[in-house]
């Protein structure tokens, strides 16, 4: 079974949680049988093909990215009819609009899926224009996969424009990697640059420092917390997040920076628990907290009709409040400060949760069966 996954960008361009959702599928699917290749764009594509474990990377020029929409030439077109036609199955992963065109003018023949990641948020204007040819690319797909039981409800692009039958559940996922070997300073030496007294508890928030993070609550939030808030990661909201808890006095607020993968294993290990205070739907699953969950870590999240809620269950794994509200952050982080045995309860759930339903073994069955299903 060979299978292309088409997106706008990909490693070993700057990473981001969907890039990373590409690969564990592409890994976990591998482990079942299945041939993965990713198409995408790139805006220095040299070469054009990289190799990794998850499968060969192939690159077209990007040449803008007008709200974050690469757009490729006639080159693109091309190398995109070429993996359809060596594919399977062409697996789409939205929201790309430039990946609609090279679908239409490519006039791909091969069973399609998408997984839908995530509803248009902030492009209002953009997903007006683009709403048309949105709806005739998801009416096209063989089967449109949600990546949690809350986002297939909760979605209106889904509900109305793709049939009950078209539509199926798979969430994301990731193979476990804590027993992977690591070097046996890097805890000792990322605790020490970021002041954190061996033993102290300290909560964590990892990844792109964007707009719809709500990590504006979070520095609010940890003036009321007696514990280090670590955040974790490299982004366009850095600089603002950094003068506010300057000018809030919160103190307690560390900026790790971009952190390698290594220091992000021994935060993961060290932390207490993980906060994504995420505020919008564009936050559609929230991948740091599958692996808050494979290092078996409480998760605090926010109620926002994502899959976070799903991943993070409520009073079991860890806490879900309200968005934009600091003093109910607060509330629950000073609760597992307060409580070790409410804290190791939810530890061991939050693991048995990744285990049952976000370990890489369940994603690679899901979506090789998937696979199989739309080719037959």
């Amino acid at each position: 079974m060979r299978v292309v996954h088409v997106y706008r960008t990909y490693f070993p361009d700057p990473p981001g949680g969907l890039q990373e959702a590409i690969r564990q599928i592409a890994l976990s699917t591998r482990a079942c049988g299945v041939e993965p290749r990713i198409l995408t764009l790139s805006p220095t594509p040299e070469p054009v093909v990289v190799s990794f474990p998850e499968g060969d990377v192939i690159r077209s020029k990007s040449w803008a990215a007008p709200a974050s929409c690469d757009l490729g030439g006639p080159a693109s077109l091309l190398k995109y009819r070429e993996m359809a036609a060596w594919a399977d199955v062409v697996h789409f992963h939205f929201p790309w609009p430039f990946a609609d065109v090279l679908h239409l003018l490519g006039r791909t023949k091969k069973p399609t899926v998408m997984t839908y990641h995530s509803d248009i948020v902030r492009q209002k204007a953009l997903g007006a224009v683009y709403g048309p040819l949105m709806r005739r690319m998801l009416r096209s797909m063989s089967v449109v996969v949600a990546t949690s039981p809350a986002y297939a409800q909760t979605s209106e692009t889904l509900r109305g424009s793709v049939t009950k039958e078209r539509l199926k559940t798979i969430p994301l996922g990731i193979i476990d990697y804590r027993d992977a070997p690591h070097p046996a300073n890097v805890q000792r030496d990322i605790e020490q640059r970021l002041g954190i007294a061996p033993g102290k508890p300290y909560f964590l928030a990892l990844g792109v420092l964007r707009y719809y993070k709500g990590l504006h609550t979070l520095v609010e939030a940890a003036r009321q917390v007696n514990a280090k808030v670590v955040i974790a990661g490299s982004g366009p909201e850095r600089e603002r997040l950094a003068e506010q808890a300057k000018e809030a006095g919160a103190t307690n607020v560390v900026f790790a920076g971009q952190v390698t993968h290594e220091e992000k294993v021994a935060l993961l290990k060290g932390c207490c628990a993980m906060v994504l205070p995420s505020h919008l739907r564009s936050e559609a699953f929230g991948m740091v907290l599958v692996e808050a969950e494979m290092f078996g870590k409480p998760m605090i999240c926010c109620e926002v009709g994502s899959g976070t809620s799903y991943m993070n269950e409520d009073g079991v794994t860890g806490f879900v409040v309200k968005p934009e509200a600091p003093h109910e952050l607060a509330r629950a982080m000073n609760a597992l400060l307060a409580d070790d045995e409410l804290a190791a309860r939810m530890s061991e759930a939050a693991r048995a949760r990744y285990e049952t339903h976000f370990s890489g073994e369940v994603l690679g069955r899901a979506y090789s069966a998937l696979y199989s299903e739309v080719a037959r």
